[in-house]
């Protein structure tokens, strides 16, 4: 477990906040129509632009910079020039960088064009299954508070939670200890800490909780193939309390 110091969590506040703009600058361009390697392209350059480093880009071989996921797609989509955004799509964008060293990550869930009300739903329960696990991120209390927070939630609105994928420690290096889950597990039994820094990132699906990585050894979706809907922040344990570094 590696404990952060105030100068750490200071990079990491502006990669943070670097990784919010950059969510920004593609929420403006979002429509159907559009290229999905268009929004990587334009990913790729706010990112560069406020000096930070996509910390996707060449992780364990991933070829793109930022990951869009569409649909039943659950994380770790890859974009195309050939692959346009449709009226109705469910898109998740998932965005790491590094500034100086130290990374930040998160991800939000947008409805292409006209929204479907399952469409919204899944978006809605993603981001409140995230302030859930807020008030369960206090000193002294556990990591598996927080997944049983995002578990109950989920399934009292009629939804799964992905087990395989969920969040994880973040810092020098873009996955740490401790795993932060979105259900309740044995591995959950670790004391939250001030300095410690994670992401908590709900995946929501429509249908059953497995997923299967495509052919292309990257792309996680669905194994029934319904819809998948994602919501994920960086947060930083301080003396204060909580602190939401990618929002």
């Amino acid at each position: 477990m590696i404990l952060k110091s105030e100068e750490e969590v200071e990079r990491m506040r502006v990669a943070g906040k670097i990784v919010a703009n950059c969510l920004k600058a593609l929420e403006k361009v979002i429509e159907p129509g559009i290229p999905t390697e268009f929004l990587n392209i334009i990913a790729d350059k706010e990112i560069r632009k406020m000096n930070g480093i996509p910390a996707f880009l060449g992780y364990r071989g991933f070829p793109k910079s930022i990951c869009i996921s569409l649909n039943e797609e659950v994380i770790h989509g890859i974009s195309e020039y050939d692959r346009l955004l449709k009226d109705g799509d469910l898109l998740k964008i998932d965005i790491g960088v590094y500034y100086k060293g130290y990374c930040a990550d998160a991800a939000r869930t947008y409805v292409v064009g006209n929204a479907l009300p399952l469409h919204l739903k899944l978006k809605k329960v993603a981001e409140d299954a995230f302030e859930e696990a807020l008030s369960s991120c206090k000193i002294g209390g556990l990591i598996r508070d927080i997944s049983s927070s995002i578990e109950n939630y989920v399934k009292k609105c009629g939804f799964s939670v992905v087990r395989e994928f969920g969040g994880h420690g973040i810092g020098k290096h873009l996955h740490e200890a401790p795993e932060v889950l979105n259900y309740v597990s044995n591995n959950g039994n670790i004391k939250i800490k001030e300095g410690m820094t994670f992401c908590i990132e709900p995946m929501v699906n429509e249908g059953t909780w497995e997923v299967e990585i495509l052919s292309n050894g990257w792309t996680v979706v669905t194994k029934d193939r319904k819809l998948s809907s994602h919501y994920e922040n960086t947060v930083a344990i301080t003396k204060n309390g909580v602190e939401i570094l990618t929002r």
